[in-house]
């Protein structure tokens, strides 16, 4: 919470990179909206796949692995499980279908959070209960030295208590604004690592809990890209930026951009992949005229073409032009002028 509390004082600027994220981010939103709208084919391609490797690789991350020829079966069946690690794989799939049918019915919240844990962690003995010991967080090197990279809150009652203003803080940010909700979010992120609730566990739910939270504020690339994949893939800058920005944490005099831009570098890129593989999977004949069709049923009077184009990414001019002269010939449109500025009108019916 340490974090959201420098937030709550407003911080006097925010650095120039966060600021540039931010501008990115934004108009990929714009650009995710479009997207929903245009292929609900392609959409459920790119779920089936997040949903694949996130529940993979958020495990990974923790060491925990499983038989690459067993992953559909484990994700997707409903066979006996062989061992632990096959258990909180789908323990995590669990979670992040609760997180994608329900968010708009969850709250960031502590019994969501202990939720969260108790089903990743599937049914071990301490899933959904706060950690009963003060658990230092070790890096451990190849020749066998090892030391202590961050000492996070004490076990029992500060937990609890720093965990409920954590939610809290949060909460309040929103509402009042403290700063942009995404680096909000980042920073609740943050805390929740630094706080440390649970025995084991805590990477796992803090990347459901940044789902949860993005999802909340209309960032939903998470839902087709996979964000678990691409923080391992950028495994070693999450452990650095997550230790530069835990110093001095329990003072309040710790520096957390380091991390808020590292999550907000993982966003960008997810979202940049989103579009990548939009225009890579293939539509379904046909698609693409419901497409335009559908477009210019919810369009007002008059429209031109610009405006489906708008409405329609990854579709030619050309294609839209074929669809308006069959809706022409159905005389369910009409053409107002010539040239591209053209307008266009339904016909009443």
């Amino acid at each position: 919470m340490m974090t959201l509390k420098q937030f709550s004082g407003e911080p006097e600027s925010i650095p120039t990179g966060t600021g540039w994220y931010l501008a990115d981010l934004g108009m990929a939103q714009g650009h995710q909206e479009l997207y929903t709208r245009q292929s609900p084919q392609k959409l459920k391609v790119l779920r089936e796949h997040a949903l694949i490797e996130s529940a993979v690789s958020s495990n990974r991350i923790e060491g925990v692995t499983v038989d690459q020829a067993r992953v559909g079966t484990i994700l997707f069946g409903r066979p006996a499980l062989k061992d632990r690690d096959e258990e909180e794989v789908r323990g995590y799939r669990d979670a992040l279908r609760l997180i994608h049918e329900g968010s708009g019915g969850l709250s960031v919240s502590v019994p969501t959070i202990r939720r969260l844990h108790r089903l990743c962690r599937g049914e071990i003995w301490d899933a959904g209960r706060f950690k009963e010991k003060d658990v230092d967080i070790i890096e451990k090197y190849p020749d066998g030295r090892q030391r202590v990279r961050f000492k996070p809150v004490p076990a029992g009652l500060e937990t609890r208590q720093a965990l409920a203003h954590m939610v809290s803080l949060y909460r309040q940010g929103l509402r009042e604004r403290w700063v942009h909700p995404l680096i909000l979010l980042a920073g609740m992120n943050l805390d929740f690592l630094c706080i440390h609730p649970f025995r084991d566990g805590n990477g796992r739910v803090s990347r459901l809990l940044l789902l949860l939270a993005c999802y909340q504020q209309g960032c939903e690339v998470g839902r087709y890209i996979s964000i678990e994949r691409i923080i391992e893939q950028n495994k070693d800058r999450y452990y650095e930026t997550l230790e530069q920005s835990s110093l001095n944490w329990h003072q309040g005099k710790h520096n957390p951009w380091h991390y808020i831009n590292y999550i907000l570098f993982i966003i960008k890129t997810a979202y940049r992949e989103f579009e990548d593989r939009m225009g890579q999977v293939r539509s379904p004949r046909g698609e693409k005229s419901e497409l335009i069709r559908r477009a210019v049923a919810g369009k007002p009077q008059p429209f031109r073409i610009a405006d489906l184009q708008r409405d329609c990414p990854g579709v030619s001019t050309d294609m839209i032009r074929h669809v308006l002269k069959d809706l022409r010939a159905e005389s369910q449109v009409e053409c107002l002028g010539r040239g591209k500025s053209a307008q266009w009108c339904k016909t009443a019916k």
